[in-house]
């Protein structure tokens, strides 16, 4: 009866229908990291003398997202048992359907002492709300000393539901994650100055397709995007679109209520029109758009700064003198320009109801984020997997990737003061790696990087429950704009159809939270 009950509640708030995030370890803090299965090395770790108290303590039990690696013979599994004295069972959730499979471990009160899972607030807020989860409160008060000093009161807040704290966060990076990548060599073949302004580049993609650089005929195109992605980094950061919500007198407002978004949608119905957009990018997935640059037939895509390396090697391999670039933040009218950055959870680790042992995952926790401990857990010992220099971590390679390449699926819990310095050793790794991700986040100008007004939110029910069937709405609409199926015009009816599907619940919702943070 307990486990058809749990399940029941489950279903009834649809969380068998939530977002499958949490079922990859890869995101833009790991970039992706392939990590080989040496055997551990232990030696590295100040191991924590072998005393009583260590021998007294529990095996906790954890289930993380999933990895092509065994969390349980990966070399920092026995670091961090050494360094904290506590010996851990690591599962992890399926690569598919990984929420499906939490639901139904979280509805039979599988004993896990600690679950991380992505940092999608809506499932966590659920848990909470179903009273599934340990109010940790109480535990970090009287354990959690280095929790506390780690992770800061705002990304506490942004974890309450009613008052309580029932999630440790790994809160992400702030960093321009995506933008425009071009055809360098083809730029030069033409004579071309890299564009600064909308119109600029817009002339840009008329001399590709007309002088067609890359010989393709009419095989390509001088642009093409993902057709999940309809609006367009640093483009719609011209017409004052920098995030999901931006500032407009004063309010936060989403796309479609922005005054920038049906003149958004009429340059690209133009460029569409034009043949200066690819006629096939409604139903281009992430893998076709990367293809059809790297065979030469487009000129410029939407890239992230994590994906440079492999686009570089399939174009390279494709054609040796290739050259590509990042564009810089395109300015619009009035000077308007802007590249939304990252923000918010990248994990958030819990302890369920069903825990044996809550009081000893928390002194883990604890454990881990002391700062010898969480710095080797995140980068190694110097001299061995980096070197610091001015200011700087370095890795050594191949040692850092082999042993160190997973570290994010092992940290509970963050430095938040720290991490980001350390972190920026896992982007070195690659030299055009580190290269993209500086141009964004150091070369182009700080007002051309927009932060998110909601990464640090706290939970918002009806933001949460309509967030993703909106961005859906908004990406279809568009495309249908693009294409020539629905006129510009008709943004006007579609912000009423965005209004009412909880579009406008959620935009008094987040303003009403707005009110109490901005200054």
């Amino acid at each position: 009866m307990k486990q058809t009950k749990w399940l029941s509640l489950l279903l009834s708030t649809g969380l068998l229908l939530a977002a499958t995030a949490c079922g990859s370890s890869n995101n833009t803090n790991s970039n992706g990291e392939n990590a080989s299965t040496a055997a551990p090395a232990s030696a590295e770790a100040t191991a924590a003398p072998a005393t009583s108290e260590n021998a007294a303590k529990p095996e906790l039990k954890s289930l993380n997202l999933w990895s092509k690696d065994d969390y349980n013979t990966y070399p920092l599994a026995k670091v961090i048992e050494e360094r904290t004295g506590y010996k851990v069972k690591y599962e992890m959730l399926p690569a598919d359907k990984a929420m499906d499979k939490l639901n139904l471990l979280i509805s039979s009160a599988e004993p896990y002492d600690v679950i991380t899972i992505s940092g999608e607030k809506a499932v966590y807020t659920d848990y909470a709300k179903m009273g599934a989860l340990v109010d940790l409160t109480p535990l970090i008060e009287e354990f959690g000393d280095n929790i506390k000093a780690s992770i800061s009161q705002a990304s506490f807040d942004a974890m309450k539901i009613d008052g309580k704290i029932y999630g440790i966060p790994n809160s992400s990076s702030q960093f321009a994650g995506a933008n425009l990548m071009i055809r360098q060599d083809w730029l030069d073949k033409l004579g071309l100055k890299t564009p600064t302004t909308l119109d600029e580049f817009t002339e840009v993609l008329k001399a590709f397709k007309e002088k067609d650089p890359g010989g393709t005929g009419n095989s390509g195109a001088p642009m093409s995007i993902d057709g999940a992605l309809a609006t367009t980094a640093n483009i719609t950061g011209a017409f004052g679109i920098g995030t999901s919500w931006n500032t407009v007198d004063g309010q936060l407002v989403p796309a479609p209520l922005h005054p920038g978004f049906k003149e958004y949608l009429t340059y690209m119905s133009d460029l569409y029109k034009q043949g200066l957009l690819d006629k096939e990018f409604a139903v281009n997935k992430d893998a076709t758009l990367k293809e059809k640059f790297t065979s030469g037939k487009i000129g410029v895509i939407q890239l992230p700064w994590y994906d440079i390396p492999g686009i570089a090697d399939a174009l390279t391999k494709n054609f040796p003198d290739a050259k590509y670039a990042y564009l810089p933040a395109l300015k619009g009218k009035d000077g308007q320009m802007g590249l939304g950055m990252s923000g918010g959870f990248d994990r958030i680790t819990f302890i369920p109801k069903s825990a044996k042992h809550p009081e000893d995952a928390i002194k883990w926790i604890n454990a881990k984020l002391e700062k010898e401990t969480f710095k080797l857990i995140a980068i190694g010992e110097e001299g061995k997997h980096h070197t610091y220099k001015d200011g700087v971590y370095s890795p050594i390679l191949p040692l850092f990737t082999d042993e160190r390449g997973n570290a994010s699926n092992y940290l509970t819990g963050i430095d938040e003061k720290l991490y980001p310095i350390y972190w920026q050793a896992r982007v070195q790794k690659d030299a055009r790696l580190f290269a993209g991700f500086s141009y964004l986040n150091n070369e182009l100008p700080a007002e051309a990087r927009i932060a998110d007004p909601l990464a640090l939110a706290p939970s918002l029910p009806e933001y949460s429950k309509n967030n993703a069937s909106l961005n859906q709405m908004i990406n279809d609409f568009a495309i249908k704009v693009i294409v020539g199926e629905e006129s510009p015009d008709a943004v006007a009816d579609f912000a009423e159809k965005y209004k009412a599907a909880g579009g406008e619940a959620s935009t008094k919702e987040v303003n009403d939270w707005y009110a109490t943070v901005k200054k």
